[in-house]
Parts: C-alpha cells; structure tokens; sequence
C-alpha cells in the first residue's frame, strides 16, 4: 500500500550497508508523535537493528543545537555540549542503521548541514523530511510561538526569513523550499525522503507507518504506543496567553517554559477549552499559497522519495470561513481569563492539601519530565 504512495522511486529492499537516517522536520509536522513512538520503543527498534542513539532523548535536540553553533548550550545542561560527540561515538560503535530525529536540524545552515553529514560518514546518510502544507503549518507554529512565551501577534509573526539557524519558528524552519535549498545538496535526491502529512481521513497510524517504511522497520516495531497529542488552543484561548506572556517576567530557562508555560498553563489548561478555529490575513494566506507552490515545483524538477502526495503541499484555493486573532474582543479574552485564575486557584488549593512532597511529584510534573527526557 506504501509503495503506492511514492512519487517517482520504488519502495527500496533491505539495506546492503549501514545507514543514518537523519530526521530533520519541519517542525509542527508530526514530529513529536513520531519520536513519542520511538523513544517509548527505543529497545525495540534495536533489537530489529535500528539504533537510536544518545542518554536520553534530549540529546537529539542538543545535539541540533551542537550542529546550528547555539553559544547558549551550556545553559541547557551540563551534558548539552557533549551531545553530539556521544551520538556520532554510539552510531560508530554500532553494527547496524540509526536514526536521529530533531525538527530543529532543519533550521542549519548549508556549511552545517554539510558537516553533520559528513561527521556521519563513511555510514550512508539519508535525510527524512516530514512536510504539511504551509499554512496549517503556519497557523500551528504561531501556537508553537506563544506557547514558547512568545508575545508577537499573527500579523507580525515570522514575516522576514531569518539568517540566523539558531531561529526555528521562523520561514526558515517553515518553508520546505528554503529548508531543501540549504539541505537539498549535502546527499543525493534519492537519499533524501520526503513524507506529505497523510489526510485528516487517515488512520491514525498513517504517518507512522510511511515514516516505518523509509526506515525499512516493521510498523509493529511501534505496536500499542500511546500518540503524543499536541494540540492547538481556540482562538480567544491564543490571545489570551499572547497577553498573559506579555506580563510575565523570568521564565528564561527552556525548561521552565516548557514546564510551565506550554504544559501547565497552554497544553494542560487553556487547549482543553476548545474554542474557534481561525485563519491569518488573506495577504499571510496568500504567502502561504506562493512557499507551498514553491516547494511542489521544486520537488517536481528533482528526483527525491517522496512517500505521499507532493500536491498535497499546496495551500487549498478555497478554504473554510475561520475567525481572524485580530478580531478577538477584550470581553472574550476576559471571559477565558477569569475562568483560568479559578482553575489556577483550584490547582493551588488541591497542591496546598496535598503537600510539597506530593505536589512536587505530580501527574502533570511526571508528565513533563518523562516527555523531556524520552
């Protein structure tokens, strides 16, 4: 069935030598329900002889950060800067393929992404690129931003393409186009996997098994996995933290915003509410359409494994009516305020009754931790 939804290259035999696959994103594609799979199947996929590498899980995103030059590493961890010298030390020590997976990777510069490959060498590097049209893309990653303690509105959000690869939601990131522009060279096209988001009609495990089959891995490797959910707010629900992160100091650690703001305060409180969905401004809507066209035609002219449609890319020409963030009213974001101090104080009065101890070892705190470290 897979086999059928590739454009141009046959569905490839067992491997003849060892490879690195090297999953680069784009962000907001799928990519924490497919490491939410691998990591929780980690001894699995090595005894079908696949390695994922590195102590624990946020050695993929340090290692991306080793790779793009960030000179704020160490103030992630005492073990960030070594990331990536281990990863490259358990890839030579194995006798068998690997993967790395880190939608940030994608993010590097044409010089950095030419020498993370061939730091992998002599190994046959392959690049696996999961993509979605750009403007649920866009739409998604602006959530991304807010939850991240960003505090710029739709209509300014990402509007100039950043040369910094330390920037990820951003264009840079984004926009499949740019990201193959920078990335497109460092291997061969049919080394290079590009894997369309599979409709929302799907099965659930779509994207799943069409990310299996590039890796050449039994989909049942992942059998009985939990899906990571991450999922958007409502658009008053947008708003209202654009606004509450405009007030809040601190919070600089990256694991304190992951912790606080995208878990506890997004993901834990104001997603649950629902709310509208909801569109940027027509001119946003239509640079969407030009990066998506962009990225179709530049598929078009090379020879990439593209598992999926690569039409899907497109931004649709008619879209459904959704609510704009600017048209969002001070009552609204008030209503949605009110509501999340009362369950703020509920959440203090249940921690307060059960203690420092066990509040110090919540659901939600376990949660976080487990998430962060695979």
């Amino acid at each position: 069935m897979l086999a059928s939804l590739r454009n141009g290259t046959p569905a490839r035999g067992r491997r003849m030598s060892a490879r690195v696959f090297v999953h680069i994103g784009l962000p907001k594609t799928g990519t924490s329900y497919l490491q939410s799979i691998l990591w929780s199947h980690r001894d699995e996929l090595a005894a079908a002889g696949m390695l994922l590498p590195g102590r624990e899980r946020r050695d993929h995103l340090w290692a991306s950060l080793v790779v793009r030059g960030d000179t704020r590493l160490r103030r992630r961890h005492t073990r960030a800067p070594s990331s990536w010298r281990v990863i490259q030390e358990e890839i030579a020590g194995w006798d068998g393929d690997a993967l790395i997976s880190h939608e940030f990777f994608c993010s590097a510069t044409a010089d950095q992404a030419r020498a993370m490959v061939g730091a992998l060498e002599p190994a046959e590097v392959h690049l696996v690129i999961t993509a979605r049209e750009p403007l649920s893309l866009f739409t998604s990653s602006w959530q991304e931003h807010l939850k991240n303690k960003g505090t710029a509105t739709i209509e300014n959000y990402a509007r100039e393409v950043s040369a910094d690869p330390r920037v990820v939601w951003n264009w840079r990131a984004l926009d499949l186009s740019l990201v193959l522009e920078r990335w497109g060279d460092v291997v061969p096209d049919d080394r290079i996997h590009i894997l369309t988001m599979p409709e929302d009609t799907a099965p659930p495990d779509d994207l799943w098994l069409r990310f299996c089959s590039v890796l050449d891995v039994s989909p049942e490797v992942g059998s009985g996995a939990e899906p990571f959910l991450n999922s958007s707010m409502g658009v008053v629900e947008a708003e209202t933290l654009r606004r509450v992160n405009l007030e809040l100091t601190g919070f600089d650690r990256a694991y304190d915003r992951g912790v606080w703001i995208r878990a506890f305060l997004a993901d834990e409180r104001l997603v649950p509410r629902g709310g509208d969905r909801f569109w940027p401004s027509e001119k946003r809507i239509e640079d969407c359409r030009r990066r998506g066209a962009a990225a179709v035609s530049l598929i078009s002219r090379r020879d990439f494994d593209v598992v999926g449609d690569p039409e899907s890319l497109r931004v649709p020409e008619e879209l459904p009516h959704r609510r704009r963030p600017d048209s969002v009213t001070d009552a609204e974001v008030a209503d949605v305020a009110v509501a999340l101090v009362a369950r703020l104080v509920d959440d203090v009065r249940e921690a307060s009754a059960r203690g420092p101890k066990d509040a110090s070892a919540s659901s939600l705190g376990q949660r976080i931790r487990r998430r962060l470290r695979g």
